[in-house]
């Protein structure tokens, strides 16, 4: 995939021609209201396997030609290149993806080996369901992205029946779906969730159920419901039983800890709990994970963060959740909700302590709108990032995009003559939370909340990852 942001006088139309792709393509892929108006900044997703390389010191066409297993003339064409020995660091290429004709007696499992790329990446990349079905004379994309195998969780809060095809239309980018939650009590009950819809759909997409338990609410901290049930071995036991009824009777096939909040004298009883989940989970064949706050250092203190014991929970744990979000908190004053510049400095000292494969970057895929000036206390919409994309192209405004915190915004006047701040994700802010997964070699992905339309996300996140499932 190639990102494009829209410039001054640019159609879908000359985009689509200058990529070489039908405009109906652009428009599947970014899920567009408006293909017939654009706006300047706006992050389009060109469906193709081409891409650009930058020249390093060092390189010839050449060598750039062998590394993408292209024919060299292929890349001069494209570029138009009068003089292949005058290449220059800095100078940017577009690289054709190669294409394969099938030949008799090929099938696509020779070919995917042929070419080290997976059987299921070259079906995705070429649309096709049933492998067995190409012929003599097809021609196949041949992909020049290496895919590396990454878990993806999604947290879905919205539940019932409303919950199945929210998770049926992502599911296949999953390996966890998570319906939240389970809110605990201080006697070491919960109460209930209509939670079966989203783990049949679940399953169906062969995304494994996780059971996520918590201990606050949108207005209740939690603190002593939390102190209650972990200084109480007895409590913390009983809620332990409840959870194993629970994972039985509905299907789920592990667990999400999501304690927030805990007062900072029970951070070894809440060190002490994990352990005793994961002695009574592990041998029935479960796994057991929790969430944490956006921690920077050991010595950070606070209520959401003294209890959180990152490398306890990182050696105890199968994996954890990191909350990377929430810093464009929806009470406080306009600001990127996940800034990459703040998400750098948890991973910098997460991944200092604990294993990068069981640490999975939390992604939140919602969007907010600020009123102006901000007044605190004054809470801002929150709504998904298609209609924030959508926003900025009905009330005419440009996107602007923030380098520091890799996140998409802009301001509008609405119909009152009041002034709007929006803070968003595009394609460019996905795609470089995922070149920030790969370089800091995470063990995954965890989306916060499931339902609020996001479709670049999703194509791009198939086209940097083969997302692992387990079912």
């Amino acid at each position: 995939m190639i990102i494009h942001v829209v410039s001054s006088g640019q159609s879908l139309w000359t985009i689509a021609n200058f990529y070489r792709v039908s405009t109906g393509s652009i428009i599947d892929a970014n899920d567009l209201t408006y293909p017939n108006r654009l706006v300047i900044g706006q992050a389009l997703v060109i469906p193709t396997e081409d891409t650009y390389h930058t020249v390093r010191t060092g390189e010839s066409l050449w060598s750039i030609s062998q590394t993408y297993r292209v024919p060299l003339q292929s890349i001069i064409r494209r570029n138009q290149i009068t003089d292949p020995n005058r290449i220059s660091p800095g100078d940017v290429l577009y690289i054709p993806a190669p294409r394969h004709r099938v030949q008799p007696g090929e099938t696509l499992y020779l070919i995917s080996q042929r070419y080290n790329v997976s059987l299921r990446t070259l079906m995705t990349v070429n649309n096709i369901t049933n492998p067995d079905l190409i012929y003599p004379g097809n021609e196949l994309i041949i992909p020049i992205k290496q895919r590396r195998v990454m878990d993806v969780n999604g947290f879905i809060y919205i539940l019932g029946q409303q919950a199945a095809p929210i998770v049926r239309s992502v599911g296949r980018h999953l390996t966890y779906a998570s319906p939240f939650a389970y809110r605990i009590r201080e006697d070491g009950s919960m109460e209930p969730i209509d939670d079966l819809p989203a783990i049949n759909a679940a399953y169906a997409e062969r995304a494994v159920p996780m059971m996520s338990i918590n201990n606050f609410t949108s207005t209740e901290l939690g603190e002593n419901v939390a102190h209650a049930v972990l200084s109480s071995t007895e409590v913390s036991e009983r809620l332990i039983d409840n959870i194993l009824r629970i994972i039985d009777q509905k299907g789920y096939m592990g667990l999400n800890v999501d304690f927030e909040n805990v007062l900072p004298e029970d951070r070894q009883n809440y060190n002490r709990f994990i352990q005793r989940t994961v002695d009574r989970l592990h041998p029935l064949g479960y796994f057991v994970s929790s969430s944490l706050a956006p921690k920077v250092s050991a010595g950070q203190t606070g209520l959401l963060y003294t209890a959180h014991d990152y490398p306890a929970h990182g050696r105890i744990l199968d994996f954890v959740v990191l909350m990377t979000y929430e810093w464009g908190y929806r009470l406080g004053p306009p600001r990127a909700i996940s800034p990459l510049n703040e998400i750098r400095r948890v991973l910098d000292y997460a991944v200092s302590v604990m294993p990068r494969y069981k640490i999975f970057m939390g992604f939140q895929i919602y969007a907010r709108d600020w009123l102006l000036p901000h007044v605190q206390g004054q809470e801002a919409e929150t709504f998904s990032n298609k209609e924030a994309r959508d926003r900025a192209i009905r009330y005419g405004v440009n996107i602007q995009y923030d380098p520091v915190a890799a996140s998409p915004f802009y301001r509008y006047r609405d119909e009152q003559g009041r002034q709007h701040e929006v803070w968003f994700e595009d394609a460019r802010s996905a795609q470089a939370k995922f070149d920030t997964a790969k370089e800091y070699n995470l063990g995954g992905i965890s989306y916060w909340a499931l339902g609020y339309p996001y479709p670049e996300n999703w194509v791009l996140l198939e086209d940097n990852f083969t997302i692992r499932k387990l079912l």
